[in-house]
């Protein structure tokens, strides 16, 4: 019976020393809910809002189009129009990236590690100099994907300088048939966020989309030179592995 009584003693005092600090601490938050409902509301902080960031990019947008007519005229500068491009050109970039992972992954690229010959192609070839091992060439893998993303420059090119009748052109043009349909869509689109009821393929996807492909770029670039590897290895390591 007495070793019973110790043990149970023994446990009394143990639970009471562990629940002691627990009372107190719940008794303290208790005290201090009720001075706190007793003290004066603080003023609300005001933050800037969406509607107010959004006011401030369409006055940069106003005064460089007032500082510079003949940019703005074009849709040079920050614009509408120069927007939707950069966006297209990252989404075009992100598809070229992806298609390139995929075919490196598969081995479609002929002699992908073979560096190109110096004597066959020049300085064309050359990425760097060094004093030890003389210059340095890039692989042939490398030097297929530099061709295709030139011919997609060159096209561009093309588009710019002779439009189609029925395209959207990269510069604004009073002369071009889709002019006033240009001048009218931008007037709709623009701002921190766009309109996100507009669902479907619109003018506000395609912002909006574009702006994601910019920022994600950003995130390749910078994460692939923390990282000191290729964008291409970044992609593949993103999608968990899935192209090679």
């Amino acid at each position: 019976g007495n070793v019973s009584e110790r043990l149970f003693a023994s446990n009394l005092l143990k639970y009471t020393s562990t629940m002691a600090p627990l009372r107190t601490l719940a008794a303290l938050t208790l005290a201090a809910t009720s001075v706190s409902a007793f003290a004066p509301a603080s003023p609300a902080v005001s933050r800037p809002t969406t509607a107010v960031a959004s006011a401030v990019f369409d006055d940069a947008v106003k005064d460089w189009a007032e500082e510079y007519p003949e940019f703005a005229k074009w849709g040079w500068g920050p614009s509408v129009q120069a927007e939707i491009w950069n966006g297209r050109h990252a989404m075009f970039g992100w598809v070229v990236m992806c298609a390139c992972a995929y075919h490196q992954g598969h081995s479609d690229f002929p002699d992908a590690d073979k560096m190109l010959d110096l004597k066959q192609w020049g300085t064309l070839a050359t990425i760097s100099d060094g004093l030890e091992k003389g210059k340095d060439t890039i692989s042939n893998e490398r030097a297929i994907i530099l061709i295709a993303n030139v011919h997609a420059f060159f096209v561009g090119i093309a588009a710019t300088v002779a439009p189609l009748p029925f395209s959207d052109t990269l510069l604004l043009d009073v002369n071009h048939p889709m002019y006033e349909w240009q001048v009218e869509r931008n007037s709709k689109l623009g701002g921190i966020m766009p309109d996100m009821k507009q669902v479907g393929i619109n003018p506000h996807a395609e912002l909006m989309n574009g702006r994601m492909a910019m920022m994600g770029l950003i995130a390749c670039v910078s994460y692939s030179f923390i990282q000191g590897q290729s964008m291409i290895d970044t992609i593949n390591e993103w999608v968990g592995g899935a192209y090679f």
